[in-house]
């Protein structure tokens, strides 16, 4: 039997929410599919508001040939989420909002999406100085890791961790968003296409050659401009008692 085409990504979210949520007060498109990076395995991201919702939720369905989550939100629950992720610095429901495309709206749609751009456009709150030397301190002492390690199991997920804390390094540093997963390389390449390059190709040629100058090069290049690596001196949670 011939498989069903699938619908095109805006008439099926349109029809979705046709469908489950005909009354709601606003409804977006957003994801890889608004950003023209969709991919075989892509899904819809739907970004629904409705004041009838006692609180927000997220729901996964397959309709009309395609994966569809839901994020749900009354009028004022989204807020929240808006303030927890722009304490992690990975803005994730400002973003689908901002870059989403308006299905259904009933008067509330541009506000918060202003709302939403606002947010990115400021970005994330600076460190203090005394973050930045705590994190310097984890780089340092993670690279030293990498260094002494003759363990390819543990070299591999060093190294991991050793790719995350640099990279939010200097985009916090840089006053600019964080990402995870997938969002790391693009987070990055928002900052600057150039670093972001360079990162992956660091940390690509460890993972095929084992190789670790590339690694260690990249993160010195990180850390110098704070006074890089930092092991001597340094000191967590140390109280002296009153002599």
């Amino acid at each position: 039997m011939k498989e069903l085409k699938r619908l095109e990504p805006l008439q099926a979210a349109t029809q979705f929410i046709s469908k489950h949520y005909p009354n709601c007060q606003g409804a977006l498109l957003a994801g890889s599919v608004v950003r023209g990076e969709a991919t075989r395995t892509s899904d819809l991201d739907l970004v629904i508001f409705d004041d009838n919702f006692t609180s927000s939720f997220r729901e996964s369905l397959i309709e009309f040939g395609w994966a569809i989550e839901v994020f749900a939100h009354n009028l004022t629950s989204y807020q929240a989420f808006f303030k927890s992720d722009c304490k992690r610095a990975r803005p994730s429901l400002p973003r689908m909002i901002s870059e989403g495309i308006i299905l259904a709206d009933k008067g509330v749609m541009q506000a918060i999406k202003k709302e939403a751009a606002q947010l990115l456009e400021k970005g994330p709150e600076k460190w203090p100085e005394e973050t930045i030397r705590l994190k310097r301190y984890f780089i340092s002492d993670a690279l030293d890791d990498l260094i002494g390690s003759s363990n390819t199991g543990e070299s591999l997920f060093i190294a991991n961790t050793l790719a995350y804390i640099t990279h939010e390094f200097v985009l916090r540093t840089n006053g600019h968003w964080i990402g995870d997963s997938k969002w790391i390389v693009r987070s990055l390449n928002l900052y600057n296409k150039g670093f972001s390059k360079e990162f992956v190709e660091a940390f690509d040629t460890f993972y095929k050659t084992g190789s670790k100058d590339k690694v260690i090069q990249l993160v010195d290049k990180v850390l110098a401009p704070h006074g890089g690596r930092l092991f001597e001196g340094f000191s967590l949670g140390k109280e002296r008692l009153n002599q």
